[in-house]
C-alpha cells in the first residue's frame, strides 16, 4: 500500500507520464488516495506511536486535486442503470399464474331453483309421451267408449319414474360434488383448476384472443372434455353402482337358493351393462366436447358452448346406439 501511495503521488504531480492523469477519467477518487495515503503513513509509523497519531489508526489530511464528480454525472449513470435493469424485467417473466379454486357446495342439487328444474325436465320426460292424440274421429261412438274404457293412461307409472329419474340426478350431482372435492385434495392444484373450470367463460376468453376457427373449435373442446370428465365419471359410478345393487338383490336377496349356472349368467350380465354403460358415458363425452366446440363457433361462445355441449351429451348414446345397430348388428 505504500508503493502504491507513492505511484500516486508521482502521477498526481506529473501528469505528463501518461499524457492524462487518472484525475480527469474519474478513475480514481480523493477518498481512494487519501486511503491510499492512510495505509502508507500507518505502514511507517511504528506501532508504539499509533497511539498518540489518533484512533487507533493515522489522522491524515488530503485535498482533492483532481476533478470532482458532478451530480449530474450521477443522475446519468443511475438513469442508465435503471433502464438496464427495466429491460432485463421485462424481458424475462417473473409471474407466475394463479390457479383460483372455487369449488361448488357439496348439496347444491337440493337447492330450490336447482331441483324444480330437475323435477320439471323429468315430469316432462315421462309424461309429454302421454299427450300424444291416440283417438280416431271416424270411429263409432260405441267402439269409442269401449276403446276409452279399455285404455286409460295411468298416471302412476309415469309419477315413478319421474320420482326415480330426480333422485338419480340429484345423486349423479352430489357425486360429481364429492369428486370435485377429491380432486383439489388430492391432484396437482393446475390439474384441479383445469377439472373445475367454468367452461362457458373460458370459451368466452378464448374468444377474444383472434384464434383461427379449426383451433377455436380445438381449444373449446378440449376444455370442455376435461370440465365433463368429473360429470361423466359420476353418472358412469351411479350407474354402475345400480346395476352392481340390482345384481347382488337378485343373486343374495332371493329365498330360492340359485344355482351356479344362474349366478354365471348374472355375472355375465353384469359385465355386460357394466361395458354398455362405460360406452356409453365415453360417447356422451366425446360428443359433448365436439359439440361445444361447434357451438361455441356457430352461436355466442358462453351459449354456444352450454347449448353444444348439451345436445353432444343427449346425442351421442343415441349414435353409438345406432352404429353398433347398423354395423355390428349388437343393440346397446
Amino acid at each position: 500500500m505504500a508503493g502504491i501511495a507513492i505511484v500516486m503521488d508521482l502521477l498526481r504531480k506529473n501528469p505528463g507520464l501518461t499524457g492524462r492523469s487518472f484525475h480527469s477519467y474519474g478513475l480514481f477518487s480523493a477518498k481512494f488516495a487519501a486511503s491510499a495515503a492512510a495505509a502508507s503513513a500507518a505502514a511507517m509509523a511504528p506501532f508504539a506511536t499509533w497511539a498518540f497519531l489518533g484512533k487507533g489508526v493515522p489522522q491524515v489530511a488530503y485535498c482533492d486535486a483532481g476533478e470532482a464528480v458532478t451530480e449530474d454525472f450521477i443522475s446519468r449513470i443511475q438513469s442508465a442503470s435503471q433502464s438496464i435493469f427495466k429491460e432485463e424485467e421485462d424481458s424475462v417473466d417473473y409471474s407466475s399464474k394463479e390457479y383460483i379454486i372455487e369449488p361448488k357446495p357439496l348439496f347444491s342439487a337440493f337447492h330450490w331453483k336447482t331441483l324444480a328444474l330437475t323435477s320439471l325436465r323429468s315430469f316432462l320426460l315421462f309424461y309429454l309421451p302421454l299427450l300424444e292424440p291416440h283417438a280416431n274421429m271416424e270411429e263409432d261412438d260405441d267402439d269409442f267408449l269401449q276403446d276409452s274404457a279399455e285404455g286409460r293412461v295411468d298416471l302412476v307409472v309415469p309419477f315413478k319414474k319421474s320420482v326415480k329419474q330426480i333422485a338419480r340426478e340429484t345423486t349423479v350431482t352430489t357425486t360429481r360434488r364429492v369428486l370435485e372435492r377429491l380432486a383439489v385434495h388430492y391432484v396437482s392444484q393446475r390439474l384441479a383448476w383445469k377439472l373445475l373450470k367454468d367452461i362457458p367463460q373460458s370459451a368466452a376468453r378464448k374468444a377474444q384472443r383472434g384464434m383461427p376457427s379449426l383451433t377455436y373449435i380445438y381449444s373449446v373442446g378440449k376444455t370442455t372434455f376435461r370440465g365433463h370428465f368429473l360429470g361423466i365419471l359420476a353418472s358412469w359410478l351411479v350407474q354402475v353402482g345400480i346395476d352392481v345393487y340390482r345384481f347382488l338383490s337378485r343373486v343374495f336377496g332371493s329365498k330360492e337358493e340359485t344355482d351356479e349356472v344362474d349366478k354365471a349368467e348374472q355375472l355375465q350380465l353384469l359385465g355386460r351393462k357394466i361395458y354398455i354403460a362405460t360406452l356409453r358415458c365415453g360417447a356422451s363425452l366425446i360428443f359433448a366436447s365436439v359439440g361445444a366446440g361447434i357451438g361455441a363457433i356457430i352461436i355466442r361462445p358462453t351459449l354456444g358452448q352450454w347449448i353444444g355441449c348439451a345436445i353432444g351429451d343427449l346425442a351421442g348414446p343415441v349414435i353409438l346406439s345406432l352404429i353398433f345397430e347398423k354395423l355390428f348388428h349388437v343393440e346397446l
